[in-house]
């Protein structure tokens, strides 16, 4: 169970607006007293989307900040140095007890900035400053199995949590009433009821999980 954190202190690092509430809203919700950044590094000049973002922020009791990464449809490559730059641009330099973001596999096959933006904080992490650098570091934990279903939480990750009725309703107002998503998108249909991340404490532990996914 990870309804109540003990980290008083997080940062999401997504890739875009709604990122932060598809698969971390539940654990956001359930912690008000945390102290939540969420920093978005695209769309940050989209403007249906960029105030839709802080709209949801303030539901989610949180912070945050946009980016404006590349995001067109092509998906380019950006470069991994352009994508970290950026996050030690917008980021707050303060004590972070926790940091959550993307998988390295991404949530759903596939989407290219989602698995960059992971890549950058996983690289990132052991080398920000000494405060940072003693977080725990989450990944989201989903998966789609080749799109064979809307993304679901991985039971057998580190942790993961049935939200409650309540916590999900409010989840998927700020997906449908806040973003604007039909109840039939895409958005809606995936908002998960269950959350789930992968957990890390020090690098090497991210390293030998990189390399046991690559055997499965």
């Amino acid at each position: 169970m990870i309804a109540s954190l003990s980290a008083k202190t997080v940062a999401i690092i997504v890739a875009h607006p709604d990122d932060e509430t598809l698969w971390a809203g539940g654990i956001m919700l359930n912690n008000p007293s945390a102290d939540f950044f969420v920093l978005c590094l695209c769309r940050g000049k989209d403007e249906a989307r960029a105030p839709r973002f802080f709209e949801a922020l303030k539901a989610l009791n949180a912070e945050g900040i946009m980016g404006d990464l590349d995001d067109s449809p092509e998906q380019f490559p950006l470069d991994p140095e352009m994508v970290e730059d950026a996050i030690l641009k917008l980021l707050p330099p303060k004590k972070y007890d926790l940091i959550i973001t993307h998988s390295l596999y991404g949530e759903y096959t596939r989407h290219r900035r989602h698995e960059e933006i992971s890549r950058a904080v996983v690289h990132l992490w052991p080398k920000l400053s000494m405060t940072i650098a003693r977080a725990e570091l989450w990944i989201f934990a989903y998966t789609d199995n080749d799109k064979r279903h809307f993304p679901r939480a991985i039971a057998k990750a580190t942790l993961c949590d049935t939200l409650t009725d309540t916590i999900w309703q409010e989840k998927y107002r700020i997906i449908t009433k806040i973003y604007g998503f039909d109840n039939h998108s895409w958005e809606a249909q995936t908002t998960p009821k269950r959350e789930a991340f992968w957990r890390f404490w020090t690098h090497e532990d991210v390293s030998l999980w990189i390399e046991q996914q690559s055997h499965l």
